[in-house]
């Protein structure tokens, strides 16, 4: 196919092309492999120097290999070429080959439908608010670009592209508003996500060994965000349950069941009958708050202690180690409302069964612990006088809470109690855990999350990665299942003022100190952080957490409470929204004259001599209206005159000097 000579590419219009197509897909560098980060920035710049010094574009075999060898690397790099992360390598390698046969207007059109599905893509990763702000920024650019595209005589000055892209924008907000807010939304998504949707986040698993607690402790990410609707419980106090483990193979803890294992076996409906089938006494305590948890590619929920029966997460249970759990990943940010226990009784009576899980050990490691509990044992004690003793024999045993333990072998129990003596919470727990279930206590170890930042100014608390922790529980007769926090005894600055108040400078991460001895330019960033995150949650809580349930809330308050309604608002606001704004198109097509300033004045002279019975007729000039004026009233001789004759100076002859002189003559002349 030829190319018309005047369909050529201008030289500006390519390199704000190139411009443009870089924004687009800055986002995605650092979702990419490095490979293809660097080729896609070779390949801009080789077309941005091709464009300046005339060089030849490629051949079409050479083509045809860059094309297959983008395949080929994508394809070696993530193991397939379609889903989301894939795909969107993919499809910003083939953006940036198109620069390749890039000669003509029509290559344009097809680049920019390729920015906008590029833009598109950045949703599969984040949605947060700086991300829709900056690809706001990216629609306005892409838009110019459209507009220029469109203009066939050579490239338009970037102020005016920008100027009409950002107006197009601007016409389209009420609309996108107006679908937000009044289009039926349904439960999920409205389609499948490919199966490698979700960024890999730090986070709890469904497992615990040395070390994977303490390496959460270098993500400031935020594991949850919680609004206490009841004055909130005291820091210490803030124990957020997560995954239960019974089962240990004498290095790693995890679960004898996971949450669709829980969703085949104990799925019924919620109410205070199998509430109380899990064995569970309320006592008081009772604290209502609001929590916001973001994606972890679990399925299970983070609560306070134990949730109430009528408040559970919708499609949730509470399975039998009173843990929450739903039968899909949490792949997005959810936000559920319930009501914490923070006084209770679990399990006054203990199965067998579940005595048997609580008390198994592997056949054999660890002599010296088992030998340690076993004395204990020895002595005639009962369970209780056991937990104090094996507490007092670890506030006795000069432990060390660090970031930095020892690597730990076989028998790491007993290499943690005896030799090494450093560890963190996860050292605590599972070597607790394994002295309980020596003595014939049993026992079993639940993480999850403690504590928490308070945003005084918003109101809420921020729990992070950083924040995570474990802990253990016995079964003691006569009050069933009680925490005990081995970490507390070591570090008793942990419950209090978290991982700060637990750890020196020298071993917390620069993020975990939030501020403690930092200059006046690090508060400063620390008031941003907790102002931005106070956007984040409004932001979370109004938009990315508008469902189905939110939607009908804020819009039974005017008087739409079905889906018929619904309908039929969003057709008629946006049969007027989209009325209106052709109306506005319309006007601005309408031809423009310049002001007339010498007509203006006169009107506003005639104005004021129509007040005094002064008329100008139809049939008189200027000139004829003057000396009429001049017989009638002879006081106003002077004024007029002199008013006639900067009009027809500034008007007929177009002396610009004329218009100053006839401004003041109309002033001139008596107001009444």
């Amino acid at each position: 196919m030829t190319t018309r000579a005047g369909d050529w590419l201008a030289q500006a219009s390519l390199l704000r092309l190139i411009a443009v197509m870089a924004l687009v897909a800055a986002p995605h560098v650092v979702r990419l492999p490095p490979w293809e980060s660097a080729a896609v920035v070779a390949i801009m710049l080789w077309r941005a120097a091709s464009a300046m010094r005339q060089w030849p574009l490629p051949p079409a075999w050479l083509k045809v290999l860059l094309s297959l060898a983008a395949f080929a690397g994508v394809s070696a790099s993530f193991g397939r070429v379609n889903g989301q992360h894939a795909g969107a390598a993919l499809l910003v390698m083939m953006l940036a080959l198109k620069l390749t046969e890039m000669r003509s207007r029509r290559d344009v059109l097809v680049v920019v439908g390729l920015c906008y599905f590029v833009m598109i893509t950045h949703f599969l990763f984040s949605q947060e608010a700086w991300t829709v702000a900056y690809l706001l920024a990216c629609a306005v650019a892409v838009t110019a670009l459209l507009v220029e595209a469109n203009h066939a005589n050579g490239a338009l000055s970037p102020r005016i592209t920008l100027r009409m892209g950002g107006a197009l924008v601007l016409q389209a907000l009420p609309l996108m508003v107006l679908l937000f807010v009044l289009f039926p939304r349904v439960p999920g998504p409205l389609w499948g996500l490919p199966s490698d949707s979700g960024a890999a986040r730090s986070g709890l698993t469904d497992s615990m060994a040395p070390g994977d607690i303490q390496r959460m402790i270098q993500s400031d990410e935020v594991a949850f965000r919680v609004r206490f609707l009841d004055p909130p419980p005291p820091g210490h106090a803030l124990y957020w349950r997560g995954p239960v483990f019974t089962h240990f193979d004498g290095r790693r803890w995890s679960a004898l069941f996971n949450g669709d294992d829980y969703f085949a076996s104990y799925r019924q409906r919620v109410n205070d009958e199998a509430y109380e089938g899990t064995g569970v006494e309320l006592v008081g305590g009772a604290v209502r708050y609001e929590m916001m948890l973001e994606p972890h590619r679990q399925n299970w929920l983070l609560a306070l202690d134990v949730p109430s029966p009528r408040e559970l997460p919708p499609n949730s249970v509470l399975t039998g180690y009173y843990q929450l759990v739903t039968p899909e990943l949490v792949r997005e940010r959810i936000s559920y409302q319930t009501t914490a226990w923070t006084r209770f009784r679990l399990s006054a009576q203990l199965s067998e069964g579940a005595r048997r899980n609580a008390l198994r050990l592997p056949a054999e490691g660890n002599p010296r612990a088992r030998a340690l509990a076993a004395g204990w044992r020895s002595e005639g004690i009962d369970d209780e006088q056991v937990v104090d003793r094996a507490l007092a024999w670890l506030r006795a045993g000069k432990f060390v809470y660090t970031l930095d333990p020892p690597k730990l072998g076989q028998d790491m129990v007993d290499e943690f109690l005896f030799r090494t003596r450093k560890g963190f919470c996860e050292h605590f727990a599972g070597s607790f855990t394994v002295l309980m279930r020596a003595a014939g206590i049993p026992a079993r170890v639940v993480t999850g999350y403690q504590g928490g930042e308070r945003n005084d100014v918003g109101d809420y608390y921020v729990v992070r990665q950083y924040d995570a922790h474990a802990w253990s529980e016995v079964w003691l007769p006569g009050r069933g299942w009680s925490r005990v926090d081995p970490t507390a005894i070591v570090a008793p600055g942990r419950l209090e003022q978290g991982l700060s108040g637990a750890l020196g400078d020298d071993e917390l991460p620069s993020f975990a100190r939030r501020g403690r001895g930092a200059s006046s330019l690090a508060l400063l960033r620390l008031q941003l952080e907790v102002g931005w995150d106070m956007v984040t949650v409004a932001w979370n809580r109004w938009v990315l957490a508008y469902g189905p349930q939110l939607q009908l809330d804020f819009l039974r308050r005017f008087g739409i409470d079905d889906w018929s309604k619904m309908v039929l608002a969003l057709t008629v606001l946006l049969t007027a929204t989209m009325g209106v704004l052709g109306a506005l198109a319309l006007r601005r097509t309408r031809p423009r004259h310049a002001p007339d300033r010498a007509l203006a004045a006169w009107r506003r002279a005639s104005r004021r001599l129509a007040r005094r019975g002064l008329v100008q007729a139809p049939h008189e000039g200027p000139r004829d209206f003057a000396q009429r004026v001049a017989r009638e009233r002879p006081d106003l001789a002077r004024a007029v005159e002199a008013l006639a004759r900067a009009y027809v100076a500034a008007r007929y002859f177009g002396r610009d000097e004329a218009l100053g002189e006839l401004d003041a003559a109309v002033r001139a002349l008596p107001a009444r």
